[in-house]
């Protein structure tokens, strides 16, 4: 499909930088899907987890219009935005949550497959009970991050599902005949599971890390924090996954008030959801967003932290740095940054740059607790 994938820009983050807006799977899902795009009908194409616009505005250049997308980051959803303005197509393209009007009469759906089968159970289960009847998913991804598995995934929701040849490394299953239901059945999404120990119930929408479970960093950070939690009026919970950290600390304090931020969408839906299941939902406020951009400088005392090293499938550091760098600049002078990362990261250094003097706290065979003071006069 002839497009100029050069014009597209990842959205001017940390861990955007230096690699690609689009990749040979887009291409091969465009491909496969060029005689299906050509017949769609306006509002007739949805596109999901189509990070940065290249699938969404390379079929809006093909005369596709009224086109539904879903990007989980904020990120992405900015990304395409930015796109879309800059090659002129921003009245074709309008991203939408990932709920029924979403894929609801949909005939063509356009998805980069997920890493997690969970998330992409989520989602055909989505396109399956609300999309057309006719409806065809064009799924594409790279091979090393493709299973078997993922065509047993959408054949629990499709009567049939079909594997393109590959190429450059990628590609592409088409899935048609949507089922009423999930076949054999599951439980739906979203999911919740009762932690006893914690005496917390951890809410979760497919493909947020950990799920339902509380993953072992966070449960050696709530120990510490059990021990010796900051005496303060209010905390960020930051990064906040499911909102474990910040349904806990609501729960452990209950004059103190919580801000839980993440930039996925599935991950703020599911903190909200965790903070309703444990009677704290009047007490977190969850933001979906890059950081902690809704809080003003010096407005915090205490930001609690279990920074993801992922981007998409890559190890990137710079994640930590940038979160880093957002906390501290939210901290009060004198205000604290408690933090549990991989030993093998050594992010302490890191920590003493971008916040301040740093200790620890705790440390086991894989994990480290650091606690990191903002100092006085710091901007």
């Amino acid at each position: 499909m002839a497009f100029d994938f050069g014009a597209l820009r990842r959205h001017p983050d940390v861990e955007g930088h230096g690699l690609e807006a689009s990749d040979a799977a887009d291409r091969l899902i465009l491909d496969e899907a060029a005689a299906r795009i050509r017949a769609a009908g306006p509002g007739e194409l949805v596109v999901v987890d189509d990070a940065y616009g290249a699938l969404a505005l390379a079929a809006a250049a093909a005369g596709a219009r009224g086109i539904r997308s879903h990007e989980d980051p904020i990120t992405g959803e900015r990304a395409l935005a930015e796109n879309a303005e800059r090659v002129g197509l921003a009245d074709a393209v309008r991203s939408m949550p990932l709920a029924p009007e979403l894929v609801a009469g949909a005939r063509l759906v356009l998805l980069r497959l997920p890493r997690s089968l969970d998330r992409l159970d989520e989602v055909a289960g989505l396109i399956a009970a609300h999309a057309a009847q006719d409806v065809a998913v064009v799924a594409g991804g790279r091979i090393k991050h493709m299973s078997l598995a993922m065509n047993d995934v959408l054949g629990a929701w499709f009567e049939r599902v079909d594997v393109s040849h590959a190429r450059q490394k990628s590609r592409v299953l088409t899935s048609t005949g949507p089922r009423g239901s999930r076949h054999p059945v599951a439980e739906p999404w979203p999911r919740s599971e009762r932690h006893d120990d914690l005496d917390l119930t951890v809410v979760a929408h497919g493909g947020v890390f950990a799920g339902t479970g509380v993953d072992i960093g966070t449960r050696f950070l709530l120990e510490q924090l059990r021990e010796a939690v900051p005496d303060a009026a209010s905390a960020v919970d930051l990064a906040c996954g499911t909102g474990i950290v910040a349904a806990w600390l609501a729960r452990a304090r209950p004059a103190l008030t919580v801000t839980a931020s993440d930039r996925s969408a599935a991950a703020a839906a599911s903190a909200r959801l965790t903070a309703e299941a444990n009677g704290v939902a009047d007490r977190v406020l969850v933001h979906r967003a890059d950081g902690l951009e809704p809080l003003a400088d010096a407005s915090e005392p205490l930001v609690v932290l279990n920074p993801p090293f992922h981007s998409d499938a890559a190890v990137h550091a710079g994640i930590a740095g940038h979160l880093f760098t957002d906390a501290a600049r939210v901290l009060v002078p004198g205000g604290e940054l408690w933090c549990v990362w991989n030993s093998h990261l050594r992010y302490r250094p890191l920590l003493e740059r971008l916040v301040g003097p740093t200790r620890q706290i705790a440390r086991n065979a894989k994990f480290t607790v650091t606690a990191s003071t903002k100092p006085d006069g710091a901007r």
